[in-house]
This record gives structure tokens, C-alpha cells and sequence, in this order.
């Protein structure tokens, strides 16, 4: 009796033990979900990564981390706060590497930006006016842009050892119709379309002012070295989570919802 006691015993343990086993087993499960924390700043930026997250692989989850301006996403990435981001093309992300001593990389390119110029009262760049007003981006990337769009639209000459898309202000050696060329903040792009003669800008920004490079822009201009890319840093670039994000944002699901809205897929 003794016998049979201890080992009702025994197995009334044994089951216990099993139970919390499987609990923890169940737990475990839930615990060794991923969490990939991806920093955009606007649509479409925005849409990708929350597609992405729809259809991601088991395993893993996308955590969307909004941030309000184009700096912020590779300074919490250069922190390793984030896992990656997607907030620019190559040379922006080159920019910021060569002047915050950071080692950021290009991943994968998800969608393509077609940019343009932008005015309330012109039809054409070949209407600007005597000493009238352009603003351009800030920023040496988009500058560079800017300025080799003007100088392909023969409103300004650029020097001619300077490399495609790399020319500063500095860089133009003739400027016949005497504009002033500001250099402002992304951010601050939209406000100065009520204010210069032409803008340039992103098409993020200008659909905010109901604005389209097809219908809207005085001149439009789509490169593929500007394409929207996927970054992160080498001691995380080819880890697991990163091949499942890249999967994901190159997936049909998010070459669809960019489609849908408007925006070129880079893949």
C-alpha cells in the first residue's frame, strides 16, 4: 500500500511537472517572437514598414518607430535604439555616415522617388524671372539633385569637373537670370512653396500639399540613384531579423500597397 502510494505520488508529480512544462514551452514560444524595430518618418515610408509587418515571417514582428525628421532614424540606428530604418537613398545615408563618424548600410532598395519642381504661378522653369526665387533642399544629396536639374533645364550652367548630382551652390559658374538659390530644411519645403517662385520636393512632402510630379511639376526627374533603401548597421546586416525584414519589404503584399499608392516599387 505504501508502495502504491508513493507512486500515485510519484506520478501526480511527474504530471505537474509535465504541465509546467508544457507552459513553459507555450511561453517560451511567445517569448522568442522577434520584435524588429523599424524608424520611418511619412507615407509611403510609413506604409511599407506597416505592410512589411502584415506578412512577415512566424517568428518575428515589426515594431514601427515614427520619427518627425530625416536625422533622427540613423541616429537611433548609429545607437543601435532601432534595428533598421527606412527613411532615405544611399548617398543621404553616405552624408550622414562621413559627418557623424557612423558605418550605416544600404540593405535594400524598396520604392523609387520621382521628384520635380513645384509653383503657384509658373507653368515652366523656362518662366522664371529675372532675379526671381528657387529653394532647394539643404541637404547635399537632394542639393546635388536639385541643382543638376536646373542646370539640365539650361537655368543654370554647374562646373563641368564637378560629378553628376554632387554640385553645390558654389559649383554654379553661370547664373543668367540672377536667381536667388535658397537652401532650406526638408521639412520646411512645403512652406516655401507659398513663398518662392519654384521648389524644389519630395513627392511625401508634395502630395501634403495635394501636389503630384505627373500633374504638378514643372520639371520631373527620376534617377535609380535615388531610391528609398531599407538601412542598418554591420554588426546586424546579416542577421536573421534583417533577412526576414528585407523579405518582407520586398514582398508582393507591400509591392502592392505601394502600388496603390502611386509610388514606383524598387524591387
Amino acid at each position: 500500500m505504501k508502495t502504491r502510494t508513493l507512486t500515485a505520488a510519484a506520478i501526480a508529480s511527474l504530471l505537474l511537472l509535465t504541465a509546467g512544462c508544457s507552459s513553459a514551452t507555450a511561453g517560451g514560444d511567445e517569448a522568442e517572437t522577434v520584435t524588429i524595430k523599424v524608424a520611418a518618418t511619412v507615407t509611403p515610408m510609413t506604409d511599407a514598414v506597416e505592410a512589411a509587418a502584415e506578412v512577415i515571417e512566424d517568428g518575428y514582428e515589426i515594431e514601427l518607430v515614427p520619427v518627425s525628421d530625416y536625422v533622427q532614424p540613423n541616429i537611433l540606428l548609429k545607437n543601435k535604439e532601432i534595428d533598421a530604418n527606412l527613411v532615405q537613398f544611399p548617398s543621404f545615408m553616405q552624408e550622414f555616415n562621413a559627418k557623424n563618424d557612423a558605418d550605416l548600410v544600404a540593405i535594400q532598395p524598396v520604392y523609387k522617388t520621382v521628384v520635380a519642381f513645384y509653383s503657384k504661378t509658373l507653368s515652366s522653369l523656362d518662366e522664371l524671372p529675372q532675379g526671381g526665387s528657387v529653394v532647394i533642399p539643404n541637404d547635399k544629396a537632394n542639393a546635388g539633385r536639385a541643382l543638376q536639374m536646373l542646370a539640365d533645364a539650361g537655368v543654370i550652367t554647374l562646373d563641368e569637373n564637378v560629378e553628376r548630382f554632387a554640385a553645390k551652390t558654389g559649383d554654379i559658374t553661370e547664373n543668367p537670370l540672377d536667381l536667388t538659390i535658397t537652401e532650406v530644411g526638408l521639412m520646411q519645403l512645403n512652406t516655401a512653396y507659398d513663398e518662392a517662385d519654384a521648389v524644389f520636393n519630395l513627392p511625401s512632402f508634395a502630395r501634403q500639399l495635394e501636389l503630384t510630379p505627373e500633374d504638378d511639376g514643372l520639371m520631373v526627374e527620376q534617377d535609380k540613384a535615388f531610391e528609398v533603401t531599407m538601412a542598418a548597421r554591420p554588426d546586424n546586416q546579416d542577421s536573421p531579423e534583417i533577412a526576414a525584414l528585407t523579405a518582407a519589404l520586398t514582398s508582393d503584399h507591400v509591392r502592392e500597397t505601394l502600388t496603390d499608392l502611386g509610388v514606383p516599387p524598387a524591387f
